[in-house]
């Protein structure tokens, strides 16, 4: 496995932000304290900080006629397991951003994608490529 990346993002509240990942998500929480919190994010370290400050809101860019919301972070999952995580966001009523699709089909770089907000309003975006290999293809 490459190196993993850390990624520490401003929440509001924190103990709501903590039971989704950790529920919702289903990562393993690592250390914390009564200002932050680590955890497993699918192989990454992902740190939530209590900011009170306002945190800005998203803007967006338009692609595929779709409006991918910036910022936003995520992970690359193999095929099975983003079908999973999707089926899961599902049954847990998420409301996506960008429901569950396709993108580029019977091309080069197809890939399964989707979108939706955590509590904090921080996009997420969870995506597959049928060909792993084809990650950076273009």
């Amino acid at each position: 496995m490459p190196n993993p990346f850390h990624l520490a993002i401003p929440v509001k509240n924190l103990e709501l932000c903590r039971r989704f990942y950790r529920e919702v998500l289903n990562c393993k929480e690592g250390r914390s304290d009564s200002h932050w919190v680590d955890f497993d994010f699918f192989g990454h370290q992902l740190v939530l900080h209590l900011k009170d400050s306002k945190i800005r809101e998203n803007e967006s860019n338009p692609v595929d006629g779709k409006s991918v919301p910036i910022p936003h972070f995520g992970v690359v999952l193999d095929w099975k397991d983003w079908e999973n995580l999707a089926n899961r966001l599902e049954n847990e009523k998420i409301k996506f951003v960008i429901e569950p699709y396709i993108r580029f089909e019977g091309q080069v770089g197809e890939q399964a994608t989707l979108f939706f907000m955590d509590p904090e309003n921080n996009a997420l975006e969870f995506k597959a490529f049928k060909h792993m290999d084809q990650l950076f293809a273009k």
